[in-house]
C-alpha cells in the first residue's frame, strides 16, 4: 500500500483502487469538500504524474475518457482548488510523491490497463439527493427528476412560468460552464423535443451562474444527472475500441529475473530515501513491506 498525507488531502493506493480524501485546509475547494471521499478503481486510470515546484509540487491523476461522469459533465473546466484529481504536495514529501507515482504506474503496467476511452462509467457520480443554490436559481436532484426554482434575481421572462420539474428520461444532455471573466456561466439541461438557442438568462431549463462561491457546486448536480443518462459512447452507437498495442508480437509476462532485480533496486532506493530523512520510519516500513510482498 502507498499513502501520502498532506494538508490538501490524503491519497491511498492499495493496488486495486485509489482512495482520495480531501483535506480540511482552507485552500481546499468547496466542490472537493462537498464531494467527499472518492474511490477510483485502477481500471479508470489513464496515468499519473508529479510536478515539482520550488515550494510545493502537484500530483495529478488522468482518467480514461468516459470513466467519470463529473469530468464528462464539466468538460475539464474545473479550476484548481475544485479538481479532486489534483493534490498539492509540500516540498519535504517529494520523495513520497515520487514513490506513490511509481507504485501506481507499476500497477497499471502489471495489470495492462489500457489508456483509451471506456464505454461505461467506472465511477458512480455524486450521491443524491442534492441541492444547490447559485446564480439566479436553485437546482435539486433526487435521482429521478430535476427541479429548478427561481429567486428574485431571475429574469421575469423565465420566472413567470414558475418552478420547473424535468424527468431524467426527458433529459438528453447536461452542460456546465463556470463564469469566466465578463462572461457568465450556466448549468443547462437539454430536454428532448425542446431545443433552444436562448441564452441561459432566459432559458427555463438553465440556471445562470455569475461567478460566486457556490457556483462549482452546480457541477455536482450536473454530474449526478450525467451519471444516470446513457453513456456518451452508447448514445453515439459506436463501440469503444481498446487502445492499440505497440506493433510486434504479443508481450509476454516479464521473466522473474529482471523483475526481481527491479524490486531489489527499489529496496535500495527506499533505503537511501529513509537514510536521507525523506521517508519517515513508518513510511519506509510500509513501502518496504509492499515491495517484499511483490517479491
Amino acid at each position: 500500500m502507498a499513502e501520502i498525507l498532506q494538508k490538501d488531502g490524503t491519497w491511498v493506493f492499495d493496488g486495486d483502487a485509489l482512495r482520495l480524501t480531501p483535506g480540511r485546509d482552507k485552500g481546499v475547494g468547496l466542490l472537493r469538500r462537498e464531494l467527499g471521499e472518492l474511490v477510483v478503481p485502477l481500471g479508470a486510470l489513464a496515468g499519473i504524474s508529479f510536478e515539482q515546484g520550488k515550494r510545493s509540487g502537484r500530483l495529478r491523476l488522468r482518467l480514461r475518457d468516459g470513466a467519470d461522469p463529473l469530468l464528462h459533465a464539466t468538460g475539464g473546466r474545473l479550476t484548481e482548488p475544485h479538481d479532486p484529481y489534483q493534490l498539492i504536495v509540500e516540498s519535504d514529501r517529494y520523495g513520497v510523491a515520487e514513490y506513490f507515482v511509481d507504485e501506481v504506474r507499476d500497477a497499471l503496467t502489471l495489470d495492462q490497463v489500457p489508456a483509451g476511452p471506456v464505454d461505461a462509467y467506472l465511477l458512480p457520480g455524486p450521491s443524491v439527493p442534492l441541492s444547490c443554490s447559485a446564480g439566479d436559481g436553485t437546482a435539486s436532484f433526487d435521482g429521478d427528476q430535476v427541479r429548478l426554482e427561481w429567486n428574485w434575481k431571475t429574469e421575469d421572462a423565465k420566472a413567470s412560468a414558475g418552478a420547473r420539474t424535468i424527468r431524467v428520461e426527458d433529459i438528453v444532455g447536461v452542460e456546465w460552464h463556470p463564469a469566466a471573466g465578463l462572461e457568465n456561466g450556466h448549468l443547462r439541461f437539454r430536454v428532448r423535443h425542446a431545443p433552444t438557442k436562448a441564452p441561459p438568462k432566459y432559458d427555463p431549463n438553465a440556471v445562470e451562474l455569475w461567478g460566486f462561491k457556490k457556483d462549482p457546486l452546480m457541477a455536482l448536480v450536473a454530474a449526478a444527472v450525467q451519471a444516470r443518462l446513457p453513456h456518451p459512447a452508447a448514445a453515439a452507437g459506436e463501440p469503444v475500441r481498446p487502445a492499440p498495442r505497440p506493433s510486434g508480437p504479443e508481450p509476454d509476462v516479464p521473466a522473474a529475473g529482471p523483475d526481481h532485480d527491479a524490486l531489489l533496486r527499489r529496496l535500495r532506493e527506499l533505503g537511501e530515501l529513509h537514510r536521507a530523512g525523506v521517508l519517515t520510519d513508518d513510511e519506509f516500513t510500509m513501502a518496504k513491506q509492499a515491495v517484499l510482498r511483490r517479491m
